[in-house]
């Protein structure tokens, strides 16, 4: 049989209850070889979710480097969400402490040394405010190339989650999506049209919980913390948001993908923050983003499931 060839990938975000899911069903993928994690000020402070990134690549035995990131985004002040998240930022299950030192690389330093060193073209994955991505792409506009897709976690086309208008992830740190979104380089966003439609309930991570396999058990334990605001706000299941932005790579076939010219509002009083779709081509824009809208929700969660079953005799 013919050795998968594994994809390059850097892991880009704000952990987060979310993108901590996400980053088990990256690590457990035989398509993927992750090459770095980089971390990003938004779900909590740049301090506290460096320090989770590192637990939770202890966690999964990530053998590669950490990097920070800014601690504010481009433009703007920082916002958090401390209600989702905790005063951590991953409340909830107790992590192994980290077993590698940090990078004294930037996280736009330590993208960059990826993308030179890499035979291959190089994906993003960012869930969280694009902040570093657009660092990067501002201070070596002559990687882009070496750039295969980036695939993000942000925005909504029907709505917002933070505001009526602007979902977090791009609240955060409008100016960056801008510039990601402006950037030429091949994207793929999950806008919270598919993101609300991963609904994860209870019964699904009990399920998970039944596999009784230490990893397994920290990812029910994550969805139990994170549920308690999601459920105050009226959910009957967890909103399974950065999962989305690795699962649509690994898996696009479960997921509506359509291409349309998305842009960032960065003005305005209700706005800002805004990802707004040229549905009908009246711009005269090319389309910029597959955007991710829908999904088969009982085959993501079944795809979860197998990704944490995958860590059946792990030792944390």
């Amino acid at each position: 049989m013919d050795k998968i060839k594994k994809r390059p990938i850097i892991l880009d975000g704000d952990p987060g209850h979310d993108d901590a899911i996400g980053w088990v069903l990256a690590a457990s993928a035989d398509e993927f070889d992750i090459k770095a994690i980089t971390t990003v000020a938004g779900n909590q402070t740049l301090e506290k979710v460096t320090y989770n990134a590192r637990r939770i690549a202890a966690l999964l035995h990530l053998d590669i480097e950490v990097a920070k990131g800014r601690n504010r985004p481009l433009c703007s002040d920082l916002i958090i969400a401390p209600n989702f998240h905790g005063e951590t930022g991953l409340d909830g299950p107790e992590l192994p402490e980290p077993d590698h030192e940090l990078s004294p690389l930037s996280a736009p330093e330590m993208m960059a040394k990826v993308l030179k060193e890499s035979e291959e073209k190089v994906t993003i994955i960012t869930t969280g405010a694009q902040t570093n991505v657009a660092a990067l792409l501002l201070s070596h506009p002559e990687l882009k190339d070496r750039i295969e897709m980036i695939s993000t976690m942000g925005g909504g086309l029907r709505n917002g989650n933070w505001t009526s208008g602007a979902e977090f992830n791009i609240l955060v740190d409008p100016e960056a999506a801008y510039t990601v979104y402006h950037s030429g380089v091949k994207l793929q966003s999950c806008f919270l049209d598919v993101t609300e439609r991963a609904l994860v309930y209870p019964e699904d991570w009990d399920r998970i919980r039944s596999l009784n396999n230490p990893i397994a058990k920290v990812v029910a334990e994550w969805f139990d913390f994170f549920f308690i605001h999601v459920k105050s706000l009226g959910w009957s299941g967890a909103t399974t948001h950065d999962p989305c932005a690795v699962m649509s790579l690994l898996h696009p076939e479960i997921f509506d993908i359509r291409d349309y010219y998305v842009d960032i509002e960065l003005k305005g009083n209700y706005c800002r923050g805004a990802t707004v779709a040229d549905y009908n081509g009246r711009t005269g824009n090319k389309p910029n983003c597959a955007c991710v809208v829908d999904l088969d929700r009982e085959k993501f969660v079944d795809y979860l499931y197998e990704a944490c079953k995958k860590y059946e005799g792990w030792e944390v």
